[in-house]
This record gives C-alpha cells, sequence and structure tokens, in this order.
C-alpha cells in the first residue's frame, strides 16, 4: 500500500510539473504581380491507320513548334509532357465497333514575358494546336516572396498565441516548442476553350490577376 501511494504522488507530481501548451496556425499571404506565364498546350490527330496519325501529329508539333520559334519561344521552353494513344470506337447495335486512332501530344510552354501571352496561344492556336488546356501565371521570384508569407505566418501564430494567453491570463513564453510548415498545393491553372482564340485576328488579350503566395505554420507555444 505504501508503494501504491508514493507512486501515486509521484505521478500527481509529473502531471503537474507538466508544461501547458498553446496550438495555433499562422497564416501569411503576399500578393505580387506575376511576370511569366506557363500554357499547356495540345495537339490531337485521328486516322484509322495509327502510323498515319502518329505522322499527322509529329507534323503538325513540328509546325507549332517552328512557328514558336519564329515569335521568340526557345526549345528549352518547349516540353512534352504527356503524349498517348487511343484506339476510339463506336457503338453500332450494342456492338463495339473500331472507328480510328486518336494521338495526343500535350506541351508545356514557357512564356518568360508575361504580355506575349495572348501572341503565343494565337500563333499556337493558328498553327495546329487544338487543345488550350490551361494557363497558369507565375513569378520568376517565388521562392523570395514565399519566405516572406513564411516569415508572416510565423509573426501571425506568436500574435494568435500571445491574444490566447492574454485571454486566459497567463503567461506565455514568447519562443515557440516547434513550428511546422503546413505544406501546401498550388493553385491550378485557368482553362481557357481553343475555340476563343481560333477566329480572332486582334491579338487575344489575356490579362492575369495578382498572385497570391501563401504560406501556413502550425506552433505551439508553452504557457
Amino acid at each position: 500500500m505504501q508503494y501504491q501511494s508514493n507512486n501515486y504522488r509521484f505521478q500527481e507530481d509529473l502531471n503537474r510539473n507538466k508544461a501547458n501548451i498553446i496550438k495555433v496556425v499562422g497564416e501569411g499571404k503576399v500578393s505580387v504581380q506575376p511576370d511569366r506565364a506557363e500554357l499547356t498546350l495540345g495537339v490531337s490527330t485521328e486516322d484509322a491507320s495509327l502510323m498515319q496519325a502518329q505522322e499527322n501529329n509529329a507534323m503538325a508539333i513540328m509546325k507549332v513548334k517552328q512557328a514558336l520559334n519564329q515569335i521568340g519561344i526557345t526549345n528549352e521552353n518547349m516540353k512534352t509532357i504527356d503524349y498517348s494513344i487511343y484506339p476510339q470506337y463506336d457503338y453500332e447495335e450494342g456492338k463495339q465497333v473500331f472507328r480510328n486512332y486518336k494521338v495526343e501530344h500535350l506541351l508545356q510552354i514557357t512564356v518568360d514575358r508575361i504580355e506575349n501571352t495572348g501572341l503565343v496561344v494565337d500563333t499556337a492556336v493558328s498553327n495546329g494546336v487544338n487543345n488550350v488546356l490551361g494557363i497558369k501565371f507565375n513569378t520568376s521570384n517565388y521562392e523570395q516572396f514565399y519566405q516572406q508569407a513564411l516569415s508572416l505566418a510565423v509573426i501571425q501564430a506568436g500574435q494568435k498565441a500571445e491574444t490566447i494567453a492574454n485571454t486566459l491570463r497567463v503567461t506565455l513564453q514568447p519562443i515557440p516548442i516547434s513550428v511546422t510548415e503546413n505544406v501546401q498545393q498550388h493553385g491550378g491553372p485557368t482553362p481557357f476553350k481553343a475555340t476563343a482564340f481560333v477566329h480572332s485576328e486582334a491579338v487575344t488579350p489575356i490579362l492575369p490577376s495578382t498572385l497570391d503566395i501563401q504560406s501556413m505554420v502550425t506552433a505551439k507555444f508553452i504557457y
């Protein structure tokens, strides 16, 4: 019995000495004007002969690349991100009947001068691109702005913890015992339809909105 009593008092001392923790989430955001664009453009070709469909696709992609070279897009700023072949079928009287092969080739185009984005899209579409899948705006100084957002997130976490501690009338240790960066996914590209560009004689106006770069942290403080 004496052993159990001492053990109980020992556990009670541990509980009394255990630190109290405030856990908060801090968010930081920096809004910047984007200075570059990434386009996802594609060429789809169809033919009953797989070889012919591939050949037609290769010729179309070559024409697109040459046209983009002429307006200043280098080969280094054009890369294949997907190449797919699909057999296509029709259904006749409940039966699957082979129709043709579809070949899709997707390119990712980096436009370093964002004001040329509309020109690049129009040039690509007029030279064979029949899929404009997305435009994503970014900044060449992304890491610098992200670090600023990260710093703001840590500051906000400290402010939140201090507000909670003041409300509870307790003394907060200002230095957190842990700070964890919460990795977030960047926003996806803004979709555009290829038909929006096909019949326009003027350069398509593409006006990027402000780019929000965000960071989030989870911090723990002792009081």
